[in-house]
């Protein structure tokens, strides 16, 4: 990883991880079907969902891609669950990863998404436009 720390839009404190995640943050348990997956990328405008166990462990990533991928092999959506089609290599940050953690491995890795973990939970999860609008939009706040 790269351990330069990464300064914020502003010239301010360290952006990390935790400062720029979409929360909350929905995910798949393992049996979620494949059909209720990709009513939930559509409807929430999702490239991917993480999927997690009880205790919120990411086990795995189920993208568009794998869904796609899914219909392409004859499955069906009904039956087939999170777990047959989900990428089980997730690579995750923790909260307090700089921002330049995350663009190395957006970048080198050609991630769309990753998960953001907090002791090993998913508290999180950031995408490419998340870092684009933490550098294009520094002046704008949201409250909610």
């Amino acid at each position: 990883m790269v351990e330069a720390l990464e300064r914020s839009p502003d010239g301010g404190a360290t952006l990390n991880a935790r400062d720029i995640m979409n929360r909350p943050v929905v995910a798949a348990a393992p049996m979620t079907t494949a059909r209720d997956i990709a009513i939930q990328l559509l409807m929430g405008g999702y490239s991917g969902l993480p999927v997690t166990d009880r205790s919120g462990a990411v086990t795995g990533i189920v993208s568009e891609l794998d869904v796609i991928r899914a219909i392409r092999a004859g499955k069906a959506l009904e039956s087939t669950t999170a777990e047959e089609i989900m990428s089980r290599e997730v690579v995750s940050v923790d909260v307090g990863a700089s921002v330049e953690q995350v663009m190395e491995l957006l970048d080198t890795k050609h991630f769309v998404r990753l998960p953001v973990t907090d002791e090993g939970k998913l508290v999180g999860v950031i995408s490419r436009p998340d870092v684009l609008r933490a550098f294009i939009e520094p002046k704008f706040m949201t409250f909610s």
